[in-house]
């Protein structure tokens, strides 16, 4: 049997890595942490990133002085695994804490809870179970760690690393929710699937998220006016 050139499944390679790591939100992933998913649509971030949205077309977000930002947390609840330590997923949280605090407090004063004109943000790491590869029941956590599922020429198997997040953003008064939305993103790529996962590894995705927030914060303000 002739054997396919060395360009033709360099090509096949990177194409299946391709469509391993996308983005893209499939409806399949959603975790059931928010209320509602009928109306998400498909939109992008103010990053480019594609995300599933809604918001309610009668949302004023300038009639809020301040934004509440409630602890983040994992839905469902992860359990640790040799890669992916209690220590780490710890450490996830309280920096997304950290993240979003910075970022929505760099251009609205945060208050210290739900009220009138505050905005309560509600946000969740959630499972992401999409994979080339069936995972073991123990490894369906909030960080899934998805094979790639091909041999690179040079006979690489990085584990990557995919993070799904879903925030929801009420009415502080009411609790009546305004805006809905569910992404994802993708960590520093593993060595193989006994290096363990750090902080570090899935930093980047966690500034970009809150990063996108109060550019979307700030976008609202400006089309409300």
């Amino acid at each position: 049997m002739k054997s396919l050139p060395r360009i033709t499944l360099l090509c096949a390679a990177l194409l299946a890595i391709a469509a391993c790591s996308s983005n893209r939100v499939d409806p399949k992933d959603y975790s059931g942490f928010l209320k509602d998913y009928s109306r998400l649509a498909e939109a992008k971030s103010p990053s480019g990133d594609p995300v599933m949205r809604w918001i309610d077309p009668k949302a004023n977000v300038n009639q809020y002085s301040q934004v509440f930002i409630e602890p983040s947390q994992f839905y469902p609840r992860p359990q640790p695994t040799e890669v992916i330590s209690a220590q780490t997923l710890q450490d996830i949280t309280r920096y997304f804490n950290e993240a979003l605090r910075r970022e929505m407090g760099s251009v609205v004063p945060l208050a210290k809870g739900p009220g009138p004109g505050v905005l309560v943000v509600r946000p969740a790491i959630t499972a992401v179970s999409t994979s080339n590869e069936g995972l073991k029941p123990y490894e369906v956590i909030p960080i899934a760690l998805i094979s790639a599922g091909v041999n690179t020429a040079m006979g690489g198997r990085d584990q990557e690393v995919d993070v799904g997040v879903e925030a929801a953003f009420l009415d502080g008064a009411s609790q009546k929710v305004l805006a809905q939305v569910v992404r994802k993103g993708t960590g520093q790529e593993l060595e193989n699937k006994t290096t363990k996962l750090t902080l570090n590894d899935v930093k980047p995705v966690l500034d970009g998220w809150a990063k996108d927030m109060r550019a979307s914060f700030l976008e609202a303000k400006q089309k409300a006016r």
